[in-house]
């Protein structure tokens, strides 16, 4: 198997549900950009597939923008339904500044968490994962891909959700909130991810423009997915370099993909 992106010129493939970033960013141009030197002779022949939970593997996105509106109001503050969703997929430090103001965040930013936490598994029950989730991980697992898991959230909720997908044996590793010093988008939880994987040449699955932005500050390339409600172009903006509508579609893809399974 070998690495080779999308032609260049093939900005959106049509009638399968796929758009490539236009330029057809390579793997190694984020890297290059930071003055890096990617050997790629004798890196692993299979790269790293470091997939998000929320929004990718779990159909959770609308959940925790319920929980985070409830959450907000709780406490006395309005914040739309629409900013919350733009919000979802950082990590849940930097979320209360973000859509509501630092100000929030130093007066109520602890207790918004705390009680969106509490919304948030109150209907856990409700919650599925996302068609083809868990055979896209078993796919990659079996043509030798070495797959992490990497969300924000912390190490129980992220078990929690785990436990939806039931893909577990099928993983080399997880890492969530609870390991990095900072969420995304920050690079940390895809570096970390790719780390634990034994290193080598790697591919990040997101939903969200901070999935995205984490990966390009990595040094990663990024597949979006629309699974979490955002379109293509907010993910292309943000530095995805391919959309798949979800994980059923980019499983049925695999072969035209960038992880290129075969």
């Amino acid at each position: 198997m070998r690495w080779d992106p999308p032609d260049p010129s093939i900005v959106l493939h049509r009638g399968c549900g796929h758009h490539t970033r236009p330029g057809g960013r390579p793997w190694t141009h984020a890297a290059r950009a930071r003055g890096v030197r990617l050997d790629v002779t004798h890196q692993p022949q299979h790269p790293v597939v470091v997939l998000d939970l929320d929004g990718t593997l779990v159909d959770s996105v609308h959940a925790h923008v319920v929980a985070w509106q409830a959450a907000f109001h709780a406490v006395g503050l309005h914040v739309s339904g629409t900013r919350i969703h733009e919000a979802i997929g950082m990590g849940g430090d930097r979320l209360v500044a973000h859509v509501a103001g630092e100000p929030a965040e130093g007066a109520v930013g602890d207790d918004v968490r705390a009680l969106h936490d509490k919304h948030f598994r109150a209907g856990l029950r409700s919650l599925s994962a996302l068609d083809g989730a868990s055979d896209l991980i078993e796919a990659l697992a079996r043509h030798g891909h070495r797959v992490v898991v990497a969300s924000s959230s912390d190490a129980d909720l992220a078990d929690e959700l785990l436990d939806l997908v039931d893909a577990r044996t099928s993983l080399t590793a997880v890492v969530t909130g609870s390991d990095a010093d900072a969420s995304k988008p920050a690079p940390d939880l895809v570096q970390i991810a790719v780390e634990r994987a034994g290193g080598g040449r790697a591919v990040a699955v997101g939903d969200a423009v901070w999935d995205a932005l984490a990966a390009e500050a990595a040094g990663v390339p990024c597949i979006g997915l629309r699974s979490g409600g955002v379109g293509s172009e907010r993910l292309l903006s943000a530095g995805a370099s391919w959309v798949y509508d979800g994980p059923r579609d980019l499983l049925t893809r695999l072969d035209e993909s960038p992880p290129r399974v075969r």
